[in-house]
C-alpha cells in the first residue's frame, strides 16, 4: 500500500492546483502529484522545471520517453514503467518501440543517437563514474552541447525522482503485474500500460 498519503485536489494550494491544469488530468497521472502537494513550494517548483523541459525542450518526445522508461527500469519504479505520455506515443513511441529497451543496444528500431543515450542513461542510473571522455565523445557525434545538458538533465530527474516515487509505492491502481512484490523485477515493456490523456491544444 502506498506509504504517503495521496491528498485530494480540494487539498492542494489553490497557486499548485491552477499551475496543473489538473482538469486535463486523469486520477493515476496525478499521483504522484498528489504526494508531492504536502510541500507545495518544491511541488511547484518541480511543475515549473517539467514546464521548462517541455517548453523548450530541444530532444525529441520519443527520445525523452525511451530513457525514461529505460531509468524507470533500474529504478524498478513501478508507477513510471507503467504509464506512456500521450505526446510521446503521439511522437512514434510504440509498445513494439518499448519492447526494443530490454536490450537497447542490439535493437534495430532504435537510431545509434537513441542507443549511444540509452548507453549513457544506463550507466547514469547504474554506475555514473564509469562515464569518461570516450562516450563523451561518443554523444558529441550525434548531439549539441545544448541537447547535452537537456540529455543528463532529463536522466538525472528521472533517477532521482523515479527512485523517490519507486518508495512511495504508489501501485494500488496499476495494472496488476505492477502491483506483484516478488524478487524478479518489473519490465515497463508489456500489453498493458496506460497511456495519459493527450494535452489540450491551445491556440
Amino acid at each position: 500500500m502506498p506509504r504517503l498519503r495521496s491528498l485530494h485536489l480540494d487539498e492542494f494550494d489553490p497557486e499548485l492546483r491552477a499551475m496543473l491544469k489538473a482538469d486535463q488530468k486523469s486520477e493515476r497521472e496525478m499521483r504522484p502529484t498528489s504526494v508531492r502537494a504536502h510541500h507545495p513550494e518544491l511541488a511547484k517548483a518541480y511543475v515549473r522545471f517539467m514546464g521548462a523541459v517541455k517548453q523548450h525542450a530541444v530532444l525529441s518526445e520519443r527520445l525523452r520517453e525511451l530513457l525514461r522508461l529505460r531509468i524507470a527500469f533500474h529504478n524498478q519504479c513501478r508507477s513510471c514503467m507503467a504509464m506512456r505520455y500521450a505526446d510521446a506515443v503521439a511522437d512514434g513511441v510504440t509498445e513494439d518501440l518499448v519492447c526494443s529497451l530490454e536490450k537497447p543496444h542490439e535493437a534495430p528500431d532504435l537510431t545509434a543517437a537513441e542507443r549511444v543515450a540509452l548507453r549513457y542513461a544506463d550507466l547514469l542510473a547504474t554506475n555514473h563514474l564509469a562515464i569518461g571522455d570516450a562516450l563523451y565523445a561518443e554523444l558529441a557525434e550525434h548531439f549539441s552541447e545544448k541537447e547535452l545538458v537537456e540529455l543528463g538533465s532529463w536522466c538525472a530527474v528521472c533517477i532521482g525522482f523515479g527512485r523517490l516515487s519507486a518508495t512511495w509505492n504508489m501501485v494500488e491502481d496499476l495494472p496488476e503485474r505492477f502491483q506483484t512484490s516478488g524478487d524478479a523485477p518489473v519490465t515497463p515493456w508489456g500489453p498493458d500500460a496506460w497511456v495519459t490523456q493527450a494535452p489540450a491544444k491551445t491556440h
